[in-house]
Protein backbone atom coordinates (compact mmCIF):
# COMPACT_ATOMS: atom_id res chain seq x y z
CA UNK A 1 0.00 0.00 0.00
CA UNK A 2 2.63 2.56 1.04
CA UNK A 3 4.64 1.55 -2.33
CA UNK A 4 1.52 2.55 -4.38
CA UNK A 5 1.30 5.78 -2.35
CA UNK A 6 4.44 6.49 -2.95
CA UNK A 7 3.60 6.34 -6.77
CA UNK A 8 0.46 8.55 -6.28
CA UNK A 9 2.43 10.85 -4.69
CA UNK A 10 3.58 11.80 -8.00
CA UNK A 11 0.62 12.89 -9.50
CA UNK A 12 -0.03 9.73 -11.01
CA UNK A 13 -3.58 8.23 -11.73
CA UNK A 14 -4.36 4.85 -10.01
CA UNK A 15 -4.87 3.63 -13.21
CA UNK A 16 -1.53 4.09 -14.51
CA UNK A 17 0.46 1.61 -11.95
CA UNK A 18 1.87 -1.57 -12.80
CA UNK A 19 1.71 -4.42 -10.52
CA UNK A 20 5.43 -4.59 -10.97
CA UNK A 21 6.50 -1.76 -10.47
CA UNK A 22 4.18 -1.46 -6.66
CA UNK A 23 5.66 -4.91 -5.59
CA UNK A 24 9.08 -3.76 -6.56
CA UNK A 25 8.88 -0.64 -4.32
CA UNK A 26 7.65 -2.87 -1.81
CA UNK A 27 10.52 -4.81 -2.39
CA UNK A 28 8.36 -8.13 -3.15
CA UNK A 29 8.00 -10.54 -5.99
CA UNK A 30 5.19 -10.18 -8.25
CA UNK A 31 3.28 -13.68 -7.06
CA UNK A 32 3.80 -12.14 -3.54
CA UNK A 33 1.25 -9.68 -4.09
CA UNK A 34 -1.49 -11.95 -4.67
CA UNK A 35 -0.88 -13.35 -0.81
CA UNK A 36 -2.47 -9.63 0.16
CA UNK A 37 -4.82 -8.38 -2.91
CA UNK A 38 -6.75 -10.45 -5.41
CA UNK A 39 -6.16 -7.92 -7.96
CA UNK A 40 -5.29 -3.86 -8.47
CA UNK A 41 -8.88 -2.78 -7.59
CA UNK A 42 -9.16 -4.70 -4.42
CA UNK A 43 -5.37 -3.16 -3.61
CA UNK A 44 -7.17 0.38 -4.27
CA UNK A 45 -10.44 -0.63 -2.52
CA UNK A 46 -7.82 -0.91 0.96
CA UNK A 47 -6.64 2.25 -0.27
CA UNK A 48 -10.04 4.15 -0.12
CA UNK A 49 -10.73 2.57 2.91
CA UNK A 50 -7.82 3.52 4.74
CA UNK A 51 -8.52 7.51 3.24
CA UNK A 52 -12.07 6.94 4.66
CA UNK A 53 -10.42 5.91 8.37
CA UNK A 54 -8.32 9.28 8.14
CA UNK A 55 -11.18 11.03 7.00
CA UNK A 56 -13.33 9.75 9.91
CA UNK A 57 -10.32 10.56 11.88
CA UNK A 58 -10.43 14.21 10.52
CA UNK A 59 -13.59 14.74 12.12
CA UNK A 60 -12.84 13.51 15.26
CA UNK A 61 -9.85 16.23 15.30
CA UNK A 62 -12.17 18.72 13.83
CA UNK A 63 -14.54 18.30 16.82
CA UNK A 64 -11.97 18.51 19.26
CA UNK A 65 -10.73 21.66 18.24
CA UNK A 66 -13.51 23.19 17.40
CA UNK A 67 -15.49 22.35 21.30
CA UNK A 68 -11.89 24.27 22.15
CA UNK A 69 -11.85 27.14 20.09
CA UNK A 70 -15.66 27.64 19.02
CA UNK A 71 -14.78 28.19 15.73
CA UNK A 72 -16.30 25.44 13.47
CA UNK A 73 -15.48 26.38 10.06
CA UNK A 74 -12.17 27.75 10.00
CA UNK A 75 -10.98 25.53 12.46
CA UNK A 76 -12.36 22.66 10.23
CA UNK A 77 -11.04 23.96 7.00
CA UNK A 78 -7.55 24.07 8.79
CA UNK A 79 -7.94 20.45 9.92
CA UNK A 80 -8.80 19.57 6.45
CA UNK A 81 -5.37 21.69 5.17
CA UNK A 82 -3.24 19.69 7.31
CA UNK A 83 -4.72 15.99 6.01
CA UNK A 84 -4.24 17.53 2.49
CA UNK A 85 -0.40 17.85 3.45
CA UNK A 86 0.16 14.46 5.63
CA UNK A 87 -2.35 12.87 3.37
CA UNK A 88 -2.57 13.70 -0.77
CA UNK A 89 -1.89 10.76 -2.16
CA UNK A 90 -5.17 8.85 -0.74
CA UNK A 91 -6.89 12.10 -1.64
CA UNK A 92 -5.70 12.13 -4.84
CA UNK A 93 -6.77 8.51 -5.28
CA UNK A 94 -10.13 9.80 -4.35
CA UNK A 95 -10.78 12.16 -6.28
CA UNK A 96 -9.34 10.90 -9.48
CA UNK A 97 -11.48 7.75 -8.77
CA UNK A 98 -14.96 8.88 -7.59
CA UNK A 99 -16.07 9.76 -11.19
CA UNK A 100 -13.14 8.16 -13.49
CA UNK A 101 -12.35 4.68 -11.52
CA UNK A 102 -14.44 1.35 -12.17
CA UNK A 103 -17.68 1.41 -9.94
CA UNK A 104 -16.65 -0.92 -7.52
CA UNK A 105 -14.59 2.21 -6.84
CA UNK A 106 -17.01 4.66 -7.44
CA UNK A 107 -19.49 2.87 -5.39
CA UNK A 108 -16.86 2.51 -2.41
CA UNK A 109 -15.79 6.48 -2.56
CA UNK A 110 -19.77 7.55 -2.32
CA UNK A 111 -20.09 5.42 0.53
CA UNK A 112 -16.72 7.01 1.83
CA UNK A 113 -18.37 10.49 1.23
CA UNK A 114 -21.97 9.18 2.32
CA UNK A 115 -20.52 8.78 5.75
CA UNK A 116 -18.36 11.60 6.27
CA UNK A 117 -21.84 13.76 5.25
CA UNK A 118 -23.64 11.68 8.07
CA UNK A 119 -21.04 12.19 10.34
CA UNK A 120 -20.90 15.92 9.60
CA UNK A 121 -24.94 16.16 9.67
CA UNK A 122 -24.84 14.83 13.10
CA UNK A 123 -22.03 17.82 14.25
CA UNK A 124 -24.47 20.04 12.20
CA UNK A 125 -27.56 18.49 14.37
CA UNK A 126 -25.42 19.52 17.69
CA UNK A 127 -24.40 22.83 16.79
CA UNK A 128 -27.38 23.80 15.90
CA UNK A 129 -28.98 22.87 19.20
CA UNK A 130 -26.38 24.19 21.29
CA UNK A 131 -26.40 27.75 19.57
CA UNK A 132 -30.36 27.53 19.27
CA UNK A 133 -30.11 28.59 15.72
CA UNK A 134 -31.59 25.53 13.89
CA UNK A 135 -31.22 24.58 10.40
CA UNK A 136 -32.72 23.51 7.31
CA UNK A 137 -32.40 20.20 5.55
CA UNK A 138 -29.27 19.13 7.51
CA UNK A 139 -28.48 16.40 5.48
CA UNK A 140 -28.45 18.37 2.50
CA UNK A 141 -26.48 21.11 4.28
CA UNK A 142 -23.83 18.19 4.86
CA UNK A 143 -23.80 17.02 1.75
CA UNK A 144 -23.25 20.27 0.03
CA UNK A 145 -20.51 20.90 2.78
CA UNK A 146 -18.59 17.87 1.58
CA UNK A 147 -19.14 18.90 -2.00
CA UNK A 148 -17.42 21.98 -1.81
CA UNK A 149 -14.70 21.04 0.76
CA UNK A 150 -13.64 17.99 -1.45
CA UNK A 151 -13.58 20.36 -4.46
CA UNK A 152 -11.64 22.76 -2.91
CA UNK A 153 -9.47 20.24 -1.46
CA UNK A 154 -8.50 19.32 -5.13
CA UNK A 155 -7.74 22.81 -6.32
CA UNK A 156 -5.66 23.19 -3.04
CA UNK A 157 -3.66 19.60 -3.84
CA UNK A 158 -0.93 21.72 -5.96
CA UNK A 159 -1.27 24.94 -4.50
CA UNK A 160 1.38 27.59 -3.42
CA UNK A 161 0.70 28.75 0.06
CA UNK A 162 -0.59 32.33 -1.22
CA UNK A 163 -3.27 30.38 -3.88
CA UNK A 164 -4.08 28.15 -0.91
CA UNK A 165 -4.83 30.70 1.70
CA UNK A 166 -7.33 32.11 -0.84
CA UNK A 167 -8.95 28.89 -1.48
CA UNK A 168 -9.26 28.49 2.12
CA UNK A 169 -10.80 31.57 2.53
CA UNK A 170 -13.08 31.45 -0.48
CA UNK A 171 -14.14 27.87 1.31
CA UNK A 172 -14.98 29.38 4.47
CA UNK A 173 -17.03 32.08 3.10
CA UNK A 174 -19.03 29.70 0.75
CA UNK A 175 -19.35 27.29 4.09
CA UNK A 176 -20.95 29.95 5.87
CA UNK A 177 -23.38 30.92 3.19
CA UNK A 178 -24.48 27.86 2.72
CA UNK A 179 -25.28 27.18 6.72
CA UNK A 180 -26.78 30.59 7.18
CA UNK A 181 -28.92 29.34 3.66
CA UNK A 182 -30.25 26.54 5.99
CA UNK A 183 -30.67 28.54 9.18
CA UNK A 184 -32.67 31.20 7.52
CA UNK A 185 -34.51 28.77 5.87
CA UNK A 186 -35.34 27.61 9.54
CA UNK A 187 -36.25 30.83 10.95
CA UNK A 188 -38.66 31.19 7.98
CA UNK A 189 -40.21 27.65 8.53
CA UNK A 190 -40.67 28.80 11.68
CA UNK A 191 -42.50 32.14 11.22
CA UNK A 192 -44.45 30.26 8.66
CA UNK A 193 -46.15 27.78 11.03
CA UNK A 194 -45.45 30.43 13.62
CA UNK A 195 -43.17 28.44 15.92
Amino acid sequence: MDAALNLLADGRPFASLGLREITRGAGLSAPAFYRHFDDMDALGLALVDEAGVALRQLMRDARQRVSEDGQAIPTSIKTFVEYLDRRAPEFRLIVSQSHGGSPAFRQAIARERDDFAKELADDLHRMAEHRGRPVRGRHALAEAMVTLVFAAGARMLDEDRDERARHMAQLALQLRMAQLGAETLAARDATVTGD
